[in-house]
Parts: C-alpha cells; sequence; structure tokens
C-alpha cells in the first residue's frame, strides 16, 4: 500500500500566477535538489534543513537555468509528510512550472496521485484519519465558520474526543475482561449494574456527537433552500434583494422564471445555496410544466423551503395547495409585498399550522435582515453551538455502528449473559470509534478518503 519512493507534485493551483510551489517527498528528495539547484554565490555545500535558500533552478546536463527560486528542505520527521520534503517557489507560468516538475521526476521521482502527500502523512503518524480528513475540510471551507470548524479537526479536537470516549470504553472492556479471565471472583456479577450504567452515559455521549452531525454538515457542505410559491409573488424580487445585486429577470409576467436560477450568501459564517424557482401553478404549457416539475424536484432536495406568499393578494387555493405540499419540509414564510395595502387573512396560515411568518417588501428591502437570522435558525435548529460537531458522514456511520453495538452490549448485560458476550459488543464498538481516527482502516477507505484531495497535497 505504501511505496518508500519520492514523490513530486505541484502544490499551486495550476494558471498564471506569482508564485507556484512544486512539492517533492520522499528518500531521494535532497538528492534531486542537489542535482537541479543551484544556490546563490556558488554555495553548494549541504542545505540547512528549514531554511529558505536562494539561488537557481538548472538542467544538470547543460547547466541551462530555468528560473531564479527560493527552495527549502525539510528533512524527517518534521515535515508535513514525515519524510524529507523539498518545495520550490517558483514564478507561477504555468510553461514554467511544468518544466520544473519535468526535471524533477526525470530525477527519479514519481508524480504524486491525488492526496498522496496527506496519506503519507498519515500513514507516517503525522495525522490520524480525521485529521487528514479536516486538511481536506479546510481547503474547500468557503465561510470562517467553516474554516474554523476544519481547522479544529486538523488540530485534533475530534481527535481528542474520541480518544476519551475510547478510553471510557477500554474501562468497561477492562472490567468485562477480567470477568473471563477470572471467573472465580465473580466479578462479572459484582458490577453488572456498574458497567451498564456506564455503558448507558458512554452511548450517550455518542449519541450527542452523532446529534451534531447536521449543523456541521451545514458548515462544512452549504445549506440548500429553495424559494418557492405561485407565480408573481416576488421569488425572483427577493432572490435579488438577498443576494444584493440583480441576478434574475424580473417583470409583471406570471411565469418568467422558467429555469433553476442558482446563487449563494452567507448566513454568519453558514454557506447557503439558494435556488430561485418556478412559480407552481397548474398549467396547460409543456414547458412551464417541466419548470414546475423541477421546481418540486429541488422543493424535495432543499434542506429548507422558503415559501413566498404575496401580501398584498388574498390567499389562494394555489397557496393553500403549496403550503399544504410543503408540511415534511423545514419551512419559513416570507408574505411579500409588504409595502402594499395587506389583503392576506393571516388566520389562513394559522389554520394550516403555520404560526410563524414574516412581512417582507423584497423590493424596498425590508425585513430583510430579520429574515436571514430566521432562516438561519430555522437551518441550524440549535441554539447552543456543540463542543465538538461531525461533518463528515464516515464519521458519523461509524459512531452509529459504536452506538448499535454498545445497545447490543446493554441488552446483553440485561439478560444476565456471560461477559463473553457483552465483550463482543464492546469490542464492536471499539473498533467504530477507532474507525473514525483510523486505527482501524482498509485500503478501500483510505483510498476513497486520499482521492477527493488535489494532486499536491
Amino acid at each position: 500500500m505504501y511505496q518508500e519512493d519520492t514523490i513530486a507534485a505541484v502544490a499551486t493551483p495550476m494558471g498564471e500566477g506569482g508564485v507556484a510551489i512544486v512539492r517533492v517527498s520522499g528518500p531521494d528528495a535532497e538528492r534531486i535538489a542537489r542535482a537541479i539547484f543551484a544556490r546563490s554565490g556558488g554555495r553548494n555545500g549541504r542545505l540547512r534543513t528549514h531554511t529558505l535558500h536562494y539561488g537557481t533552478i538548472c538542467e544538470p546536463k547543460t547547466g541551462e537555468v530555468l528560473d531564479e527560486v527560493l527552495l527549502t528542505l525539510m528533512r524527517k520527521p518534521r515535515s508535513y509528510t514525515g519524510e524529507d520534503v523539498v518545495e520550490v517557489h517558483c514564478h507561477g507560468g504555468p510553461f514554467l512550472v511544468r518544466r520544473i516538475l519535468e526535471l524533477i521526476l526525470s530525477r527519479g521521482a514519481r508524480h504524486a496521485e491525488p492526496g498522496e502527500f496527506t496519506k503519507r502523512a498519515f500513514l507516517n503518524g503525522r495525522l490520524d484519519l480525521a485529521q487528514a480528513e479536516g486538511v481536506l475540510d479546510l481547503i474547500r471551507a468557503r465561510t470562517e465558520k467553516g474554516m474554523r470548524l476544519a481547522l479544529g479537526q486538523v488540530r485534533g479536537g475530534l481527535s481528542r474526543w474520541i480518544g476519551e470516549l475510547r478510553e471510557d470504553l477500554l474501562e468497561i472492556l477492562v472490567q468485562v475482561e477480567a470477568a473471563i479471565d477470572f471467573p472465580e471472583e465473580e466479578i462479572e456479577l459484582l458490577q453488572r449494574d456498574q458497567l451498564a450504567a456506564k455503558t448507558e452515559a458512554l452511548r450517550g455521549k455518542i449519541a450527542e456527537l452523532i446529534g451534531s452531525y447536521e449543523w456541521g454538515r451545514l458548515f462544512r457542505d452549504g445549506a440548500r433552500v429553495c424559494i418557492a410559491g405561485k407565480p408573481n409573488v416576488g421569488k425572483s424580487s427577493l432572490l435579488n434583494a438577498l443576494v444584493g445585486e440583480e441576478r434574475v429577470i424580473v417583470t409583471e409576467v406570471p411565469g418568467t422564471t422558467r429555469d433553476v436560477v442558482e446563487e449563494s450568501i452567507n448566513l454568519g459564517g453558514l454557506p447557503v445555496a439558494l435556488w430561485d424557482t418556478a412559480g407552481i401553478r397548474r398549467t396547460d404549457d409543456q414547458v412551464e410544466k417541466i419548470s414546475v416539475h423541477f421546481t418540486r424536484k429541488r422543493i424535495a432536495e432543499a434542506d429548507a423551503v422558503l415559501a413566498v406568499l404575496d401580501g398584498s393578494c388574498p390567499f389562494s387555493p394555489e397557496d393553500r395547495a403549496i403550503l399544504e405540499s410543503l408540511k415534511e419540509k423545514k419551512v419559513l414564510i416570507a408574505i411579500n409585498k409588504s409595502d402594499l395595502s395587506p389583503r392576506l387573512d393571516m388566520r389562513e396560515l394559522t389554520g394550516l399550522g403555520y404560526k410563524e411568518t414574516m412581512l417582507i417588501s423584497a423590493k424596498e428591502d425590508f425585513g430583510l435582515d430579520h429574515l436571514k437570522q430566521e432562516l438561519r435558525s430555522l437551518l441550524l435548529g440549535v441554539e447552543i453551538e456543540p463542543q465538538v460537531a461531525l461533518t463528515n458522514l464516515r464519521h458519523k456511520a461509524a459512531l452509529e455502528r459504536a452506538q448499535a453495538s454498545l445497545n447490543e452490549a446493554l441488552k446483553t448485560l440485561s439478560r444476565s449473559l456471560p461477559p463473553e458476550f457483552v465483550a463482543v459488543d464492546l469490542r464492536d464498538a471499539k473498533e467504530g470509534l477507532e474507525e473514525v481516527i483510523g486505527v482501524i482502516s482498509n485500503d478501500d477507505i483510505l483510498k476513497r478518503i486520499f482521492d477527493q484531495f488535489c494532486i499536491g497535497k
């Protein structure tokens, strides 16, 4: 699984830029660097580690100078991968960067696979698996809050929490194993109630951590909000107002919006994709029928629906049908056009079970700040931020397996079955916890994780 060879790749995005970085890691990194790098002033002795050296990259066979660069050598184990690492900081022209990478590869390095540098950091013990996945989340973070969550995971916040849960589980498992190894002492029978209490407490902690997933996922992946309603209630005007610029054509003609239009906003650190959709109504127009079909599809996919009503018109059967179809979704009702004379009977909404509504005017920018706050609260669903939040579905699945195994252990304890049966369930729970941080892993899982990374990381 782990080839002890030398890999190289461009660590910065491709394209023109002021500076690009070519990264090399492995046992031959320093040899390759010394073969192609000439320090300024002709000082070609041993390179000091963790120091920036100024010089040139040269073609060894011809002496041709390719670029003036800064080069740094980080000798193992004090490097990102735990191996000898060399980074060449060169000018950022795509052709030049490619020439330097090709020169490095010609001296014996292999082109790195996606995520291979971080994979080596994990395999060499520089990061556990949860921290390695945090690196990817940090790269992909779209808001300040998402960045801080990812950085906490990179710095071991989730790993320490899982480690504490694992220690609690080991304490329980030790008592059970003792009952198996020393049956004459009747240890298991004396401590059965205590073991059940400790197991229940541990299950509660895991359940709390699992419960943080939806909150963490929204900050990591972003929330999806569908703006829905009948035609001409101001859905597109609301999208433009929330985004802060004219992104969608707005007319008084019903059915102007045919395609789903997506724009992104930031709600207090929560990335949100807003979907402006076609108005929902019965129609004989084949194109509009398709548009309504896509609207309903996006409603089903959305994390929440922003249902827009026209406050200047009476509540209609179309409004009722739309709201009744949203009963299984998180819904925030925005009564638009509040700058006009009100004609909507609020009792109609109360009768459908919708007590929380908001008066807004997309045209006059009235009530939009409050709308954003309420939408954020609706999406997150919690008032108190969890100490540690799950953001990764793999972590959630592993913890759910651990929780299920603890449920079985509690059932076994309640039935007074032999301690060997309890031990099997507890060991399964332990494996679930260890899978999160990579103490137990397999090649397929690792490949799937690190294939998501860009080449050069």
